[in-house]
């Protein structure tokens, strides 16, 4: 019964990743957001990994929206797409 509730309450390091990157992406569920921020103030690794995806998504933002206006056209979005198609073997 023990073991069942830590799997239910406890992400993993893998999971608690995947969660930080959906978070500055869109909004996660309280559901998610309680047990991450709890796997955060229990793992330091995840910790520091949240605290180095804050800054780049701070840089990223304010270089992309830079005046309002977004940097970015959608042939360079497209480039980036091909390349990671391309990496990825698909």
């Amino acid at each position: 019964m023990l073991k069942k509730f830590i799997n239910i309450m406890f992400l993993s390091c893998c999971e608690a990743t995947l969660l930080m990157e959906k978070r500055c992406a869109e909004d996660i569920s309280p559901k998610e957001n309680f047990r991450l921020s709890l796997h955060i103030r229990m793992c330091k690794w995840c910790r520091i990994y949240q605290e180095k995806l804050e800054i780049l998504d701070g840089i990223l933002k304010r270089k992309l929206f830079q005046d309002g206006k977004t940097n970015i056209n959608q042939y360079d979005i497209q480039l980036l797409k091909d390349k990671i198609i391309k990496n990825l073997n698909i």
